[in-house]
């Protein structure tokens, strides 16, 4: 299969490393709107560079285009592409608003071509353990849960992009861009989110960012509940972390390690396959996995578990988080 790359950045580099590991897939060509960034790319995996996405896609006809670039062009990118019959990989968000939710929602039901999103943190050895230890019925039934993410994002984060920080091209700070991934595990663990109550603050870069660098918000599943809180105003980037309170015991996971802790106090620190990240550690090592799990659909036809449907629950919950905490905490229904 023939691949290629919009957006040359640091998420990008992921993408093309992961690619080059993949028997019977080959990176063609890379784009970007700096063609020095392009032209980088083109150098070091060895394929041809490209200043605009059309461009691209019209010479080199792909199989497959991983869309890498700034959030607010995920969507229209992945339109074009479907339209003319191209599969798309793309990186989360998804979308930054409902109407773009509503624009994904016709443009993967209308055009030949199909769309994975990238939710990686799904495939890290942690979370495929939690499930199997869930499914077991060792802990019982989950009560409730918390996720936690305390990461450090400074002013020159925002103003060397030129995108994020603005909600018109980024669309929220701390949940959309950061935390993200941890709200979608809270949904792979409790299920089908009911609804929200949250609420966000800028604390450490008020009058450079429009976009939240906090948020809270209090998560009702169908049969449990989840505490969830997200800054950017830390001093570190510390593994996020994740617990469940079940019937009979308690999981921890700062990925990559795994607690259990028993009634009677006793912790259990089961082994779990460690696995080495293709980019920063805090994203997780799922990349690599779930970029061949989307391939391996492809070739067989099957459905990839991270196609829309997979992942709307997740996209709703995070729009109705911002939803309640524009209206001052409101509880939204889902």
């Amino acid at each position: 299969m023939k691949a290629v790359i919009v957006g040359c950045g640091n998420i990008g580099a992921v993408h093309a490393e992961s690619i080059r590991r993949l028997e019977g897939v080959s990176l063609c060509a890379a784009a970007d709107i700096r063609p020095e960034r392009a032209a980088s790319y083109a150098e070091k995996y060895g394929c041809r560079a490209y200043a605009s996405l059309e461009e691209m896609l019209e010479k080199e006809r792909p199989d497959v285009l991983h869309i890498c670039t700034p959030h607010y062009l995920h969507v229209p990118m992945t339109a074009y592409a479907l339209q003319r019959g191209i599969h798309v990989f793309c990186e989360k968000p998804p979308v930054i608003s409902e109407e773009q939710l509503d624009a994904l929602t016709r443009a993967t039901a209308e055009g030949p071509g199909r769309a994975g999103f990238c939710f990686q943190n799904r495939y890290n050895p942690g979370v495929l353990f939690i499930r199997e230890l869930l499914a077991s019925g060792r802990l019982g039934k989950v009560k409730g849960a918390r996720g936690i993410v305390t990461w450090n994002r400074g002013e020159a984060y925002y103003t060397q992009s030129g995108w994020r920080g603005r909600l018109e091209t980024e669309g929220g700070g701390a949940l959309i861009n950061q935390s993200i991934h941890t709200m979608d595990l809270l949904g792979v663990f409790l299920g089908k989110p009911v609804s929200v109550e949250a609420q966000t603050a800028n604390h450490h870069l008020p009058g450079v960012i429009e976009v939240e660098d906090m948020m809270e918000a209090y998560i009702r599943y169908a049969d449990a509940a989840a505490c969830f809180y997200a800054t950017t105003a830390y001093t570190e980037d510390a593994p996020p972390l994740i617990e469940l309170s079940c019937e009979k015991g308690i999981v921890r996971m700062e990925d990559p390690e795994v607690t259990i802790i028993w009634p009677d106090g006793r912790r259990e620190h089961p082994e779990t396959v460690r696995k080495q990240a293709l980019g920063k550690s805090y994203w997780g090592s799922g990349h690599l996995d779930c970029i061949a799990d989307f391939y391996r659909c492809l070739r067989t036809g099957e459905r990839f578990a991270q196609e829309l449907d997979g992942v709307r629950d997740t996209v709703r919950l995070m729009l109705a988080a911002y939803r309640s905490a524009a209206k001052g905490g409101n509880r939204e229904t889902l």
